[in-house]
């Protein structure tokens, strides 16, 4: 089955990369073998999996699920999230996870934009569907919080008997029939439903786990089923015929703990989760766990401190829940700052507002263009005015601002919106977040733009304490203007002891950007700190 290489151009065959039919034959060659572990100690075999999804889409079938229709996962990560993921993608059905912390306006965008035939839903979320309005002919099935193998594994109508009458399919399931919509974290705007065919998501897990090592492999889930961060993992270790381990969530203190009783040996793990682990009480078992190599998004300092004090190997990648993985790194980089180079089957190209190609080491937004036909995502779902504006002259874009070295590393700046401008300097509020968070005392960091007195903006920072910490404006202060260009470094600074999150767990600029200055908000310049080479008053 792997003799087949990822880096191929062509679509792959069905029976390496539809989810139904891996499972099948590893259920049948390997039916013993570990796919999945979780807390607790309840493990489940390639056969066993096999059998929980077929008893899950037998349930889903009864409902009036069938080809081509909405499965609305909203469930946390656990038994029940992997068996309607499964069980939806066994009949040919779409898998459509959403955030449990959605309620609201949030929640109605989530279920207009697929309009599911059946919403699989934890008992505790229940209540927040009477705010929505939902449709009369939207299915609600109920996942109890009572159960034998963890928190969230109860009794539903989905878990009964197998029925292969209700399984057998008209026609076979094809590479380029959608698998899933996974939601966009909603930064810039409303959330956007990415869709996502079977090779998108085959040619992201496996462009993520190239050049691994895949013997022994156990990857540990740090990120909900609701995310691209998530389901990459999941569906590539399938597609390798190894196995996941699937905590309800990342906890930064139990994190190493989990990483031993799960049997874990790499992971996947947000810039912030790897500097709350590195800002840690130092401790004995340290070094005392079996991860071998962990991906850190974004790689950074952060990574360095993190591979230094726990030994482990990190690399990284540049992604988004429309692409595949179209920039990779080595292991334990030289340039620490760098996302990587291109890899095999993609064409990047950074480019000015035009999509004319910048020079070597200029800024400019990077443009994305595969070799292989449904490698990225098709569109967004009930939108067709944003799938036309991603892509457009045959590129998607990727509204992420980037610059590319004469020798082909590939160089984050920003968000296109989040850039900040100030006195005439264009600022990367990344690079301004990176240095604030090589502080001891702070744990998160956002950097934004908020107006200037002098026309155009300035720079503002809304900080949070790393534990046992307090931050003292006058002391990052004193740490940044060593570190980075007069013209950056922030003139107000608000601390919060958590910053504002998206239900994808990313700090929320735009609420940030609208609160502005607050009255708890500190100005360095009310405290007469002038940094050498700046003018004030224009």
């Amino acid at each position: 089955m792997n003799d087949w290489s990822w880096t191929d151009p062509a679509v792959p065959d069905r029976d390496r990369i539809v989810l139904r039919y891996v499972l099948e034959r590893w259920a049948a060659e390997r039916p013993d073998q570990t796919y999945a572990v979780f807390p607790g100690g309840a493990r489940w075999s390639f056969r066993e999996t096999a059998d929980r999804a077929r008893r899950f889409a037998t349930g889903l079938a009864r409902l009036g699920v069938g080809r081509g229709d909405r499965v609305m996962s909203w469930l946390p990560n656990g038994p029940d999230a992997l068996c309607t993921w499964f069980g939806a993608n066994w009949l040919g059905a779409v898998y459509t996870p959403i955030n449990t912390a959605y309620k609201g306006s949030l929640l109605r965008n989530a279920i207009d934009i697929a309009r599911p035939r059946v919403l699989v839903c934890h008992s505790s979320l229940a209540p927040r569907l009477a705010d929505v309005g939902l449709d009369p002919a939207v299915r609600v099935v109920l996942i109890d919080a009572v159960g034998d193998e963890g928190p969230h594994r109860g009794r539903s109508s989905l878990d009964g008997d197998i029925d292969e009458a209700l399984l057998r399919l008209a026609t076979p399931i094809e590479p380029w029939d959608e698998q899933a919509i996974i939601y966009t974290s909603g930064t810039t705007g409303p959330s956007k439903g990415v869709l996502s065919s079977y090779c998108h998501g085959a040619t992201a897990a496996l462009a993520a786990f190239e050049d691994v090592d895949a013997e022994g492999l156990r990857y540990l889930i740090t990120l909900p089923l609701f995310h691209a961060g998530g389901t990459i993992g999941t569906i590539g270790t399938l597609l390798l015929g190894r196995s996941i381990a699937l905590p309800e969530r990342f906890e930064t203190a139990r994190f190493w703990d989990m990483v031993r009783q799960t049997g874990s040996t790499c992971c996947t793990l947000l810039g912030a989760m790897a500097t709350f682990l590195v800002k840690q009480p130092p401790d004995a078992g340290d070094r005392d766990h079996g991860l071998r190599w962990a991906y850190i998004l974004p790689h950074g300092t952060a990574a360095r401190d993190f591979a230094a004090r726990f030994g482990v190997a990190t690399r990284t990648l540049f992604n988004m829940t429309e692409i595949a993985v179209p920039i990779l790194s080595p292991l334990n980089p030289a340039d620490a700052e760098s996302c990587g180079r291109a890899r095999a089957g993609v064409t990047l190209r950074v480019a000015d507002a035009h999509d004319r190609p910048v020079a070597a080491g200029e800024v400019g937004e990077l443009l994305i263009r595969p070799d292989r036909p449904w490698s990225l995502s098709h569109g967004y779902a009930d939108n067709p005015t944003a799938t036309a504006s991603a892509w457009r002259n045959g590129w998607f874009h990727t509204g992420d601002l980037f610059r590319q070295s004469d020798d082909g590393e590939f160089y984050f700046v920003d968000r296109a919106k989040d850039a900040i401008r100030r006195r005439g300097e264009n600022i990367s509020s990344y690079e301004v977040e990176r240095e604030c968070l090589s502080h001891a005392a702070v744990r998160e960091a956002a950097a934004y733009a908020v107006a200037s007195d002098y026309g155009e903006d300035e720079v503002m920072v809304a900080l949070s304490p790393a534990p046992g910490h307090a931050i003292d404006p006058f002391a990052v202060i004193a740490h940044l203007r060593d570190r980075m260009p007069y013209y950056m470094v922030p003139r107000f600074i608000r601390v919060m002891a958590e910053l504002p999150k998206t239900p994808t767990a990313k700090i929320q600029k735009p609420d940030l950007r609208a609160e502005g200055r607050t009255p708890d908000t500190w100005d360095r310049e009310a405290h007469g700190l002038i940094i050498k080479g700046e003018r004030i008053g224009g």
